[in-house]
This record gives structure tokens, sequence and C-alpha cells, in this order.
């Protein structure tokens, strides 16, 4: 029988957030994907007023926000949510193999 390699690289696929928030002064993506880190992964806005971050993720569901300049906002481009412990919504993301 074949060992499992512990040291095998887990395959990550690319994922692209974009959030259009022309105003915004900061934009932090937040997620599961790094325990809701509100510092971790800060976008960038590109000279049409689009916020981008890309993410390289191992296949799996995650759950995630915006936090723009300060509030938690979801993803208006992403209709695919589910219930938080908060009474409010995250968006969800799947990531295939």
């Amino acid at each position: 029988m074949p060992k499992s390699n512990p040291k095998a690289k887990v395959k990550r696929r690319r994922a692209l957030f974009r959030l259009e928030a022309p105003e915004a002064r900061e934009v932090i993506l937040t997620g599961d994907f790094k325990n809701w880190n509100t510092e971790a992964h800060p976008m960038k806005k590109n000279r049409h007023g689009v916020w981008e971050k890309t993410m390289m993720l191992p296949a799996g569901r995650y759950e995630y926000k915006f936090l723009i300049d300060g509030r938690w906002r979801n993803d208006p481009k992403n209709q695919d949510i589910c219930h938080n412990c908060f009474g409010t919504f995250n968006n969800v993301l799947i990531v295939c193999e």
C-alpha cells in the first residue's frame, strides 16, 4: 500500500476577488481562509476604482466578506451566501480541485 507523503504540495487554485468601490479609502478581504484576520489581506484599487486581491487557495468551501473603511459588507457580485453567528450573512466561495 502506498504511503501518503506529508510533504506533498497541496494543489492551490487562483481566486480573484473584485469589488467596485471607487469612493472607498481602504478595503480588506476577510474570511475563514485566514481566521477572519482583518489585516492580512488588504486589497489594491486599480485606476478604475475596482479593488482586487488574488488568493491562492486549496480546494474547499470558504466564507468571506469585505471590510470597507471599517464596515462589513458582502460581495454584491456573489449571491451565494450563508448565515453567520452574528445574525448576518457571509459570502461563500467554492474552490474546485
